[in-house]
């Protein structure tokens, strides 16, 4: 139920909001001369890794599809990067992934290799279910970008702080998963944003 849930929904996405694609994507050329995706390599399901899709929010930086994560860093993100990040509207393009199979509307957030190298035994557990656009973890720490952007050592405290946070609110899912609890978790989603 949940796979068919999963393509369902991100197929009829895709074609409904296929035309605020073609306006995000001239906004994004027009504000700022790049490609239109933000492509980022995440670990996946079993430790696969995959290419994940965002509209690109920020200005482009060399090398960074290769993993480069900068916790709290907000000094290249585009004034309309700004208002994608802010409504989430950036992360629309996981519907692709979902689609391909790579993810599922629901479940852990996926991380880059340097993190999940930090909890290697905690992720191998939680990568045994695919990665989700959404989750509690992405609820309660909505505005995790500005909570790092005004700490004097970001990547310390991701690291020690809100990641294990995280990892906690993953196995929580894992352990308690059900398809009615992400139905729950996809209407949950659009009250924060909505907000």
């Amino acid at each position: 139920m949940k796979r068919l849930l999963d393509f369902s929904v991100a197929l009829f996405g895709l074609l409904l909001l296929t035309p605020l694609f073609v306006v995000i994507a001239f906004l994004i050329k027009w504000n700022d001369k790049g490609p239109v995706f933000f492509k980022h390599r995440r670990v996946g399901f079993n430790g696969k890794l995959f290419v994940l899709y965002k509209f690109r929010s920020m200005k482009v930086k060399q090398f960074s599809e290769e993993g480069i994560f900068e916790p709290g860093n907000t000094a290249r993100v585009t004034s309309i990067g700004r208002f994608l990040r802010k409504t989430k509207i950036d992360e629309l393009p996981q519907l692709i992934n979902v689609l391909k199979g790579e993810m599922s509307l629901v479940g852990p957030r996926p991380e880059v290799e340097k993190w999940v190298a930090v909890y290697p035994e905690r992720w191998n557990h939680i990568l045994t279910v695919k990665p989700g656009i959404t989750d509690r973890a992405s609820i309660i720490y909505r505005n995790e970008e500005s909570i790092l952007a005004e700490s004097d050592n970001p990547e310390q405290i991701y690291k020690d702080i809100i990641l294990p946070k995280k990892l906690d609110l993953y196995e929580e899912y894992i352990a308690n998963k059900s398809f009615y609890g992400d139905i729950k978790l996809i209407i949950s989603t659009f009250s924060s944003v909505f907000k």
